[in-house]
């Protein structure tokens, strides 16, 4: 069983994950799966969906971040994170219109929101390079996860690994075969679109603080089409 280190020290503490990295047992999941066939990356989805089913059945007492502030409602934790985010783009000169139309549409549409009653826990960043791999095994086997500074209570289907594992249809479909099906109802896909427009919004303001220009400009069309889809 995969060990799972709920703490982040990469930017609190030491600045870098591969500092990190190199304090843990294994190879980062971003060097080492590579070094796999393909066909044996099954192994790790599965191995993925198995943490991620087991952090996500752990209930919490109110819905936000672990430090608080709590919220009694889905929808006004949901709401509170997307302003945070667009009062932190102006803060810094960006144009966060965009997002404030995803704010609204949260507002509006409060009880779809509202159907996720039970808080539950999320990693926030569970992801290949938050992951351990050991060195010699005969196929991917994680022996460590870490960087959970974002971890929240919330709806499990925000969390940035359903995200990446319904990015694509390939190997990581086997993250299903462990975790168990996602909900496909037209309320579930909704809310999908709303957590959808908070992952660009996060990662405009990273790109900004690294200088990616390009890539702030890309996370401009990226929430267009989000907004496109929500209607």
């Amino acid at each position: 069983m995969p060990r799972v280190l709920a703490a982040d020290f990469s930017h609190e503490i030491l600045g870098r994950d591969y500092m990190v990295q190199s304090l843990l047992d294994g190879i980062p999941a971003t060097e080492h799966l590579r070094t796999y066939p393909r066909s044996a990356w099954l192994a790790y989805y599965r191995q993925l969906g198995e943490i991620a089913r087991r952090v996500h059945d752990v209930r919490g007492p109110a819905f936000g971040p672990i430090a608080g502030p709590a919220y009694g409602s889905w929808s006004e934790a949901v709401a509170a994170s997307l302003e945070d985010i667009a009062a932190d783009m102006e803060g810094i000169g960006l144009d966060a219109s965009d997002l404030r139309k995803v704010i609204t549409s949260a507002h509006h549409h409060h009880a779809v929101l509202d159907e996720i009653t039970e808080p539950r826990m999320l990693t926030g960043d569970l992801w290949l390079p938050n992951t351990q791999l050991d060195h010699y095994a005969p196929e991917p086997v994680i022996i460590g996860t870490y960087d959970f500074d974002r971890t929240w209570w919330g709806d499990p289907a925000a969390d940035w690994t359903i995200r990446m594992i319904t990015a694509k249809s390939d190997e990581r479909t086997a993250f299903w075969v462990t975790y168990g099906p996602l909900d496909q109802s037209e309320d579930a896909l909704w809310r999908s679109q709303i957590y959808e427009a908070r992952h660009p919004g996060a990662i405009r303001l990273e790109r900004h603080r690294l200088g990616n220009r390009e890539g702030v400009r890309a996370s401009y069309d990226s929430m267009a089409d989000i907004l496109a889809s929500m209607g």
